[in-house]
Formats: structure tokens, sequence, C-alpha cells
């Protein structure tokens, strides 16, 4: 029961009912409610089975995508500590960052940086935030939330063609798009201060559009990193570490953040991945500001140029397992 309660703070009775209710169609057919909320959308393909999606609780678009995000200058925000992370991502001189405190209750934003049409996309229940590159071919996508689940993660569509997308991935999985894959791109989740620091008092926040809308600050999933099992998930566990341990992850491999963390700095070839203290757990205390300290992640690769920044992401070492079952999770440097 404590693993339902813990959306108990998000959602409504009804909606944690769904919640908890897997779709039980045939695997390669649609449900019929589908096919009604969803017309647009070609279930003739997919690369998954259908009984692999599980019903979040809230219905398409229920966890409304920001899609005019509104910003402030770093120097002129209030109510963000400096210890909060943040998703943070630059191009050139354009430097935005994306409170985790605001993306919990919107999961995606649509945006536009240095001219790259962007998708900044954070799933609580796995502890993924990613950044996409909107396009695809010659056309840029905009994208909300089915309202549905996938291994726990964010199962994500596209508004041009109601195609399916794998938030943790970027894998098109049902629909026109399916095999499609979007675009990964460098981005950092840090702490307020080390994003300020970065990027100066004058670049761009992320602020609520309406203040009162939402709990901004708050964790609804309260004590969720000590949890001993994912919520809403029911598949394979990873062995020699803990479900909900948090992993960094690049090119389809993973480090223990433990592992990270006593280095200070791991290098394995090109690879240098380091780690500061002074960020907040969004998934522990009640208030994002006063969550533990899990400490700052940076992922580099050795270029002509020095070190460069790539893609990863933290998250959950059941998620990791989840989308990549074959590949390693690193505990010790061996």
């Amino acid at each position: 029961m404590r693993r339902i309660a813990l959306l108990a703070f998000a959602l409504p009775a009804v909606a944690l009912v769904a919640a908890i209710t897997l779709h039980s169609a045939p695997a390669r057919e649609a449900p019929s409610h589908w096919l009604y909320e969803w017309g647009a959308t070609d279930f003739s393909k997919a690369s998954i089975e259908f009984d692999e999606i599980m019903s979040g609780g809230p219905p398409k678009d229920g966890i409304p995508a920001i899609d005019d995000p509104l910003f402030a200058p770093a120097a002129e925000v209030e109510g963000l500590a400096d210890t909060e992370p943040v998703i943070s991502f630059f191009v050139g001189d354009d430097q935005r960052a994306y409170p985790l405190q605001i993306l919990m209750w919107h999961e995606i934003v649509n945006d536009t940086i240095g001219g790259i049409p962007v998708a900044v996309t954070f799933c609580p229940l796995c502890n993924s935030a990613v950044v996409y590159d909107r396009r695809v071919g010659d056309a840029v996508l905009d994208f909300g939330t089915t309202g549905k689940l996938r291994n726990s993660d964010l199962v994500m569509y596209d508004r041009q063609t109601e195609s399916w997308w794998q938030q943790f991935t970027g894998e098109g999985i049902v629909g026109e798009h399916t095999g499609t894959w979007l675009k990964r791109l460098p981005s950092r989740v840090e702490s307020f201060a080390l994003f300020k620091e970065r990027a100066g008092a004058a670049a761009s926040v992320l602020m609520p559009r309406h203040a009162g809308a939402r709990a901004y600050g708050a964790n609804p999933y309260g004590g969720y990193d000590s949890s001993s099992r994912p919520f809403l998930y029911d598949g394979a566990l990873p062995e020699g570490i803990a479900p909900l341990a948090r992993v960094v992850v690049v090119d389809g491999e993973a480090w223990s953040l433990a592992l990270i963390r006593e280095a200070g700095r791991y290098e394995r070839d090109d690879l240098v991945i380091t780690w500061e203290a002074g960020q907040n757990s969004a998934l522990d205390s009640r208030s994002i500001a006063d969550g533990m300290d899990i400490g700052n992640v940076v992922v580099q690769r050795a270029g002509d140029e020095g070190l460069e920044d790539v893609p990863y992401d933290v998250s959950f070492a059941f998620a990791f397992h989840a989308f990549h079952p074959e590949a390693p999770i690193h505990t010790n440097t061996e």
C-alpha cells in the first residue's frame, strides 16, 4: 500500500485506481478505448507488445507539457534553492535551466534554443532527464504526455502524427514513427548554484506561467528514493544493486552513482565522469529543497579541443536494466 500512496499527493482517487490497472488486451491488438482516444495513431505499426503499456493514471495530456515556456534571468529567480536540481542546456550564448521542481509537474518542455527545437524531458518514476532534438526528417515535432507508462517510464507522443515515443530511450514505439530514434543532446542535471556559476546571472531559467497552478517546489513522490521496489513496474530487477539506486548512463552502459561518488573522478579510455557534492535529490523529501545531497555528475569525452560534454542520464538502476537487460551496471572499478 505504501507504493500506491506515493502518488496520492499528485493524483485524484479515480486516477489512482486506473494507475494500478494493467491493460489486459491481446499483446498485438490495441484496446478499443485506445482507438477512440487516439484516432490518429497508426496502431498497425509497433515495435513493442501492447500489454507492456500500463496506465499511469492521468489521461492524455493530463500532465500538461509546456509549449510556451516563460523565462527569467537567473539573478531574479526566487523560490529556487541553490542546491535544487535543474536541467541545463547550452547552445552558444543561449544558456537555459529547467528546474526539476517545474518538470516534476509537466515532464516535457517544447522549446527552441539557439535555433534548435528541443524537448526537455523528465520522468520522475525513473529519475530520467533527457534533452532531445525535436527534428525528425523535415518535420519539427511537438511532444505531449500520453498518460501511459512502459517499464515505469513516461510514454510521450508527438502531436503531428500521434506516434508514441519512449522517454528513456527516444525510440518511436507505436505509430508512424515506429523505429525512429530522436537525437539526444548533451545536457546536465546540476544544482542551480553550479548553473549560475557556469552561465552567469543573466542566463535564462524556466519559470511557472501560473505559479499557483501546481505545488511547485514540492515532491509528490515523497520517500521514493528509499523505496525497496519501483512504482508501477512489474519487470525484472537488476542484480547486485538496489532497484532505486542511481546509475550514470552513457551509450547503453551504466555506472553506479555510489562508485562515481567514491572515486570523485572516473576515467576509462576517453570517457571522464566526475562528481561533486551540492545537489538535492528531487525524489526524497516532500520539499525538493530539503532532499538529500546526491551530488552533481558531469560526463565528458576527451576530444581535439579538450573535454566535451556528451549525452548522459542519471536514472534508477531498475529503469536502465529494463531497457538494457543485457548491459552491465558497473559497481566497482574493474
